[in-house]
């Protein structure tokens, strides 16, 4: 057990100095994964109608919640290891005697460590800007919704990662993460808190894993009215189903590897 923990803080590190050589590139990041906080401004209009459950600052509040759910959970996995099938570098990764999946985990690790002072100093930023919005979290919320955002980013991880193994068969295997992310904007919570959804289009949409990897965790920070029974075990199903099929798939697609361009 030792062993492996020192392995893995040892990977850790490297990857987390590699991140910090792109401190430029992380802030852009950052930023980049501020959607949420556009849609707050649009949603918190739309709220002084009144024709929403929601205040304006509810509406600020989940947003903001969702914005620190997305900079926990961002995944770019398949782009890299479609990289590494077109440019033949996985073949280096499997001369070593660690799944390459420990090394594309490791890079997402170091990359939140160096992420996360960025993201506190734009989330003091949005408070100054907004402090109607500022509020205490209560603990077993907060608590609760560090798991559910773990969760939901090792739910988005193993479910890109999965995606990527297509790669093995297509030179686009980012194209399916592309068509992916078109129902992962809308159903996942990131677009609208799924509170403003008809009823039956909610139900239907909570059978999916699309609501526990955004919605779900935010709507916890924020103390939403979420079952938390449901939602655990949907994230672990979900997890479970792509797990396997991500081993099937890398099993298959090793056979078909040829290591072309390395």
């Amino acid at each position: 057990m030792k062993k492996a923990i020192k392995k893995a803080l040892t990977l850790l590190s490297v990857y987390y100095a590699y991140m910090l050589e792109y401190r430029s590139e992380l802030i852009l990041w950052v930023l980049a994964g501020s959607l949420p906080m556009i849609m707050m401004g649009i949603w918190v209009q739309a709220a002084e109608s009144g024709k929403f459950g929601f205040q304006p600052v509810d509406f600020a509040r989940y947003f903001f919640a969702v914005f620190l759910t997305k900079q926990i959970s961002v995944v770019w996995v398949i782009y890299d290891f479609e990289k590494e099938i077109l440019e033949g570098k996985l073949s280096l990764k499997l001369l070593q005697p660690l799944d390459p999946i420990w090394h594309h985990l490791g890079s997402h690790l170091g990359e939140r460590v160096a992420r996360m002072p960025f993201v506190l100093l734009l989330s003091t930023f949005f408070f100054v800007l907004y402090p109607q919005a500022f509020w205490f979290p209560d603990i077993g919320n907060l608590c609760l919704f560090i798991l559910t955002a773990i969760m939901a980013f090792a739910l988005r991880f193993i479910i890109q990662y999965t995606f990527a193994m297509f790669a093995f068969w297509t030179e686009r295997a980012a194209a399916l993460e592309n068509l992916w992310l078109l129902f992962f904007l809308f159903l996942s919570g990131l677009i609208a808190p799924l509170d403003v959804f008809p009823e039956n289009i909610r139900n239907i949409v909570m059978l999916t894993p699309f609501p526990y990897m955004i919605n779900f965790p935010a709507s916890i920070l924020v103390g939403l009215p979420v079952n938390l029974t449901r939602g655990f075990l949907s994230i672990i199903g979900w997890f479970l189903v792509f797990l396997g099929a991500n081993r099937f798939l890398w099993r298959k697609g090793l056979k078909r590897y040829s290591g072309m361009g390395a």
